[in-house]
């Protein structure tokens, strides 16, 4: 009986051996096929680093095998149904890209940084080493739901790749990091605008999970809000501080929500060169008009509308270029209290105008007209009468009678008596009687408004800036 099996077995290999030299042959020969291959592409010259085993191929099991992912349902948070699962932020302020006063919002790109524990993630390791892995992985696990309050627009950069990052420890501790770009809201306050300073705060909190589920907190207290070097435009950074606070919402309850604090104080300088230096300058021109004779009709009154039309100018500028806000702005105080100036030095020459001609129509009425006299040519440039060109007749003295000596009442020198020496007597004239005299004297309004006006310009301008600086 063995003699027959070992006969069977002999046959068998007398069968199998042409074709085991036939496979060896070939492989001999794609070897050496590859092999001329090889060295006439580096130029007969055989790269031994290119045999080296890929290390990939070294691991016995894949990623997702040791992570045990297709084991889990990631569905669920980790520890679902106990106590509610810690996650730790870290944010890192990369820049603050704008700030929108018409929009009222800011852009902000941060580098957003998770810590949490999901034991369903643990792996044994001999070093204790850290595994790294990209946003493929990201898709296939729990990750915190956490999302901007009051965001307009959020984006994750993605160039060249997603910018994710999610590195697992041996223990099952996480970090997820992601880089966003996040425009939100701000709500400023514009009532002392350019002289004022605003309070953002960008809020970071979880959408699905309430503080019985997840707990979002600081992971490193103040230290966990870190800035790059920010430098504004308009605004200087004065302080960057992380908060912490709850918010409730009727129908899920209340949530963990974590605040980054930033307070910005705008420059004044950018201000000041393009809307208060040239409306004082308007003003001070609008001043220019009191010096002009009061008969260059033409010359003041071109002065005067080419000063109100630019402060007209100057206000919608800046009213473009700000938000629609109900109640009034320091700037629009300051702008419209200049424009009054310039709109009173134009109604000051419409007084002085009117008064000069009817200061000029009285003394033409009292006086003789030559027969030579055109009133329509003299009053041909600049509205009114002039003294010069009428040639008026002094009035004839009274001749003395007796009774007008008699209507005299007599003077006895003795009955009064003399004025003691430093004693100054005075005349009280009446309001009525002030206003009538200047009426008269109508060139006495342009030398009161050249002192009024810069006086009260002047002392405008101590208010306004001791009260908004």
């Amino acid at each position: 009986m063995n003699l027959v099996l070992l006969a069977l077995r002999l046959t068998c290999l007398a069968c199998l051996w042409p074709v085991t030299l036939l496979n060896s042959s070939r492989r001999r020969h794609k070897d050496v096929y590859l092999g001329e291959n090889t060295r006439q592409k580096h130029g007969g010259r055989i790269d031994f680093r290119m045999k080296k085993s890929d290390t990939t191929k070294s691991l016995l099991i894949k990623s997702e095998q040791l992570l045990r992912i297709e084991d889990h349902d990631f569905a669920m948070r980790p520890g679902f149904g106990g106590s509610a699962i810690p996650v730790g932020i870290d944010v890192q302020v990369e820049s603050i890209d704008s700030i929108s006063e018409v929009n009222m919002d800011f852009t902000m790109t941060l580098y957003l940084r998770h810590y949490w524990q999901d034991d369903r993630l643990a792996f044994p390791s001999s070093n204790n080493k850290s595994r790294t892995f990209d946003a493929r992985l990201v898709k296939k696990i729990w990750v915190p739901d956490v999302f901007f309050v009051h965001s307009k627009r959020s984006f994750i950069h993605d160039t060249t790749m997603e910018n994710i990052m999610l590195r697992v420890y041996p223990d099952g501790n996480i970090l997820y990091s992601v880089r966003v770009t996040v425009t939100a809201l701000c709500s400023m306050d514009f009532s002392s605008f350019p002289l004022d300073t605003q309070n953002c705060s960008l809020e970071l909190e979880s959408y699905a999970y309430n503080e019985n589920d997840l707990m979002l907190y600081w992971k490193n207290g103040n230290d966990s809000l870190r800035t790059d070097e920010i430098v504004l435009s308009q605004f200087f950074i004065e302080e960057f501080q992380p908060s912490y606070g709850l918010a409730f919402y009727s129908s899920t309850g209340w949530y963990n929500r974590l605040y980054i604090n930033f307070i910005l104080r705008r420059h004044i300088f950018f201000f000041m060169l393009q809307t208060y230096f040239p409306t004082m300058l308007m003003v001070m021109l609008s001043w220019v008009s009191f010096w002009i004779d009061r008969r260059a009709v033409p010359a003041r009154v071109s002065l005067g509308i080419t000063t109100v039309l630019t402060m007209s100018t100057i206000i919608t500028g800046v009213s473009a270029s700000m938000p629609q806000v109900s109640y009034v702005k320091a700037v629009d105080i300051y702008l419209w209290a200049s424009f009054l100036f310039v709109f009173l030095s134009v109604i000051e020459y419409a007084a002085v105008n009117y008064f000069t001609t009817v200061e000029e129509m009285k003394k033409l009425k009292r006086g003789k007209i030559p027969t030579t006299f055109n009133a329509s040519q003299a009053m041909a440039f600049d509205g009114c009468f002039h003294d010069n060109e009428i040639d008026l007749t002094p009035f004839p003295e009274l001749p003395t009678t007796p009774s007008t000596e008699r209507a005299a009442p007599p003077r006895s020198p003795a009955n009064e008596p003399p004025p003691t020496e430093g004693t100054r007597l005075w005349r009280r004239r009446s309001v009525r009687y002030n206003i009538n005299y200047i009426m008269s004297n109508s060139y006495m309004i342009d030398s009161y408004s050249r002192i009024i006006f810069p006086v009260a310009y002047l002392l405008f301008n101590i208010i306004y800036w001791s009260l908004y600086s």
